[in-house]
């Protein structure tokens, strides 16, 4: 296994190590929480020396991404480097049957795989928890919200990024992740996020529930990228709102 230079995910040596617990335990381990027969990453002489101080290997944890994003054999004839991931990324979304434009930044696939998962959970929300879910980001005259007006109202909040789309992101993702791998995000230090995010979990879980079985009978590796792309996508989104929050400007 390893690295390939990869832009969309140079972003993970920026995080604390923290910030990849989440990630490295869905590469790593089974739902069951047995570790993966297929996984290389804990073998590692140098994930040995340092974990859990994921940030000293975080090359090793984006291989590990691009690696399972891969055909086995055709990675052993590229002297163990799997595929980039956007690569990745669109194979999950084209597993999802996900709308999106192949031309696309990944920032903006990932917000339209997040909104896919949105979109189905919404047709199977109730208006109560469509209610609940426009206040915990926000939305105002929510009387009047209907699931396709709030797909409209979360495709705008996506486009308009900052702390709404970081928290939204989140909802989403520690929804998914309950479902598929049965353990949420490992969130601390924000209240504000900590107590949204566990909101709605059971219809996001349930729209999930019909894809993650379609999944478990076919290709072992999405049970891996499925899971793993999504917390890329909440990564990316805290890793931007930081940014914006400490005032450094986008390049």
């Amino acid at each position: 296994m390893a690295y390939r230079y990869d832009p969309d995910l140079e972003f993970f040596e920026k995080l604390e190590s923290s910030d990849l617990n989440d990630l490295v335990h869905c590469l790593t381990h089974d739902k069951d929480g047995t570790v993966r027969f297929t996984e290389e990453l804990t073998g590692s002489s140098v994930y040995k020396q340092h974990a859990p101080d994921h940030h000293q290997y975080w090359e090793l944890i984006a291989a590990e991404i691009q690696c399972f994003g891969a055909n086995t054999f055709v990675t052993m004839f590229r002297g163990g480097k799997g595929v980039e991931y956007r690569e990745v990324l669109m194979n999950v979304c084209d597993k999802m049957k996900v709308n999106y434009n192949k031309e696309a930044s990944v920032e903006r696939m990932e917000n339209y795989l997040l909104l896919k998962v949105l979109n189905d959970a919404l047709e199977k929300m109730s208006p109560e928890e469509l209610r609940q879910l426009a206040e915990s980001v926000g939305v105002k005259n929510i009387g009047l919200l209907t699931p396709e007006s709030m797909l409209g109202v979360f495709q705008a909040v996506f486009r308009a990024g900052g702390f709404k789309s970081y928290q939204l992101t989140l909802i989403v993702v520690n929804a998914v992740l309950k479902a598929m791998i049965g353990r949420g995000l490992s969130l601390a230090g924000n209240a504000a996020l900590t107590r949204t995010i566990g909101i709605l979990t059971g219809p996001i879980g349930w729209a999930v529930t019909g894809i993650w079985t379609a999944v478990d009978i076919a290709s072992a590796a999405y049970r891996v990228t499925i899971p793993a792309v999504i917390q890329v996508a909440a990564l990316r989104q805290k890793y931007l709102y930081d940014k914006q929050a400490d005032g450094v400007s986008f390049s």
